[in-house]
């Protein structure tokens, strides 16, 4: 179904977004090291945070097509969603141009990702059962793999603590690896166990995707049988398509920062209905 906010509600939730100026994280923390390079969260806290706090916190990974791209791109989510009282990351992970590493080693850094910060709850001033997940394209693979797949742990971690989120919040994720979906040339002797679109389950926590329906990548038809199999197993599940949008709409720097506040006020009714934040946008 394809659904855009009213402009009078537009107008009146971007009155709340931030001035995205800052662009800056408060923290970096090396989570991992692999062949002498450190992969890295760059944290966001909101405004007055202590260390004993137990904040929600959601953890972004970009986009790039498992070879390349950088935490940057995650910058205005989470100065936006710390500006409303989560913990936001941004998170590091190896890359083809980075590592020369294939796509399950993202997954398998994408999980490590979620494992330290449940594990280091307790420094960060974060509550460990509630730690979200969010990504684009190929980091909302990432993201939607660590709440879906049994495969790709990173054999060094420690295996007791979940890597599954609370929540997803998706922006055009390459979710489907089969044949009619995204990268499977690059999966196919493996894509069953990589696809998260496969290995769906009532484990799976409530997810909101959004999706341009000019995407050359991920089909409409694609993001609906997400949502159906989700809802069938009983998930919340919601799906935001924009008429005319192409693949990476939702950037910050695209369209004059449009898709990305209306994405945002989407993304703020869903975490509040979940109870991740307050019921009401605040400057602060």
């Amino acid at each position: 179904m394809f659904r855009v906010l009213p402009v009078l509600l537009l107008f009146l939730f971007s009155s709340f977004l931030p001035v995205l100026a800052k662009q800056k994280p408060d923290e970096n923390i090396t989570y991992k090291e692999v062949e002498g390079k450190d992969l890295q969260l760059h944290v966001f806290y909101p405004e007055g945070h202590q260390k004993n706090d137990a904040r929600p916190a959601i953890v972004f990974f970009f986009g790039g097509g498992w070879k390349s791209g950088a935490a940057q791109q995650f910058y205005p989510h989470c100065e936006y969603l710390a500006s409303r009282g989560m913990v936001a990351i941004s998170a590091d992970y190896r890359t083809a141009k980075s590592h020369k590493t294939s796509p399950q080693e993202c997954v398998m850094d994408g999980k490590s990702a979620i494992r330290y910060v449940c594990s280091h709850a307790k420094e960060l001033g974060i509550d460990p059962n509630k730690v979200l997940a969010g990504g684009g394209s190929a980091g909302g693979h990432v993201a939607a793999a660590t709440a879906t797949l049994k495969k790709y742990d990173d054999p060094a971690d420690n295996l007791k603590v979940s890597c599954r989120p609370a929540a997803l919040v998706l922006f055009n994720p390459v979710y489907d690896n089969s044949k009619e979906g995204y990268g499977y040339d690059r999966v196919k002797d493996y894509w069953k166990d990589f696809s998260p679109m496969h290995n769906l389950s009532k484990e799976v926590p409530p997810t909101i995707v959004f999706l341009g329906d000019k995407d050359k990548l991920i089909p409409v038809s694609t993001a609906q049988s997400f949502q159906k199999q989700m809802k069938e197993l009983g998930v919340k599940s919601e799906l935001h398509v924009y008429p005319g949008q192409e693949h990476g709409f939702f950037n910050a720097n695209k369209s004059g920062g449009k898709y990305f506040k209306l994405n945002c006020v989407e993304m703020d009714r869903f975490l509040v209905e979940l109870g991740y934040l307050k019921e009401k946008p605040s400057k602060n």
